[in-house]
């Protein structure tokens, strides 16, 4: 299953960033960043994952792009960018507790980019409503380069239902190596 898309969309993510001219216990304010903020003239890994703090994303892939985060840097990466459709307050917390250097997050609460991309899709048997499904690229000044997409896309499938494999970044560094990978879907 391609992606719909050959480029990565431009759309508006609102991010809560630190402003220390706000002073007390939280000073963070609203700020609007677009994808050609994030992605426009760099080498990228942009994965996607259903949920902050959910197991696979907390336990194997976020941790494992963040310990690998050098390699990526070695192998011609700039960025590594985490995208989930949870808000930017989960998305902060969630960074702050798995304790990134390297990785950005990036929150999709709106399912802008991730309705873009066309990888919605509906969670309903776990309680999540609609999130994205677990994919990767590597996209290059915004031009997707190559995908990773986990197979079985499908809206409100079985309880253990969350393939992990094509998108996790030891399959993406392989590819990156001139390896044999797993394409996914």
């Amino acid at each position: 299953m391609p992606l719909a898309v050959s480029t990565l969309p431009n759309v508006d993510f609102r991010v809560r960033v630190r402003d220390e001219s706000i002073g007390g216990d939280n000073p963070f304010t609203w700020k609007t960043f677009t994808s050609e903020d994030y992605f426009k003239g760099k080498k990228v890994v942009l994965f996607s994952l259903p949920g902050a703090f959910t197991p696979t994303c907390s336990t194997y892939q976020l941790p494992g792009f963040e310990k690998n985060a050098e390699e990526f840097k070695k192998l011609g990466i700039d960025e590594i960018y985490c995208l989930s459709v949870n808000d930017s307050f989960v998305m902060n917390k969630w960074a702050q507790s798995q304790d990134l250097k390297a990785v950005k997050v990036i929150p999709d609460g709106s399912l802008a980019f991730t309705n873009a991309m066309d990888m919605n899709v509906q969670k309903d048997n776990h309680a999540f409503g609609q999130r994205s499904w677990r994919y990767a690229v590597v996209a290059d000044d915004m031009k997707i380069v190559q995908t990773f997409i986990e197979p079985g896309k499908c809206d409100n499938g079985s309880v253990d239902d969350d393939p992990y494999g094509a998108s996790s970044p030891e399959n993406i560094l392989k590819y990156l190596k001139g390896e044999e990978f797993d394409k996914g879907a």
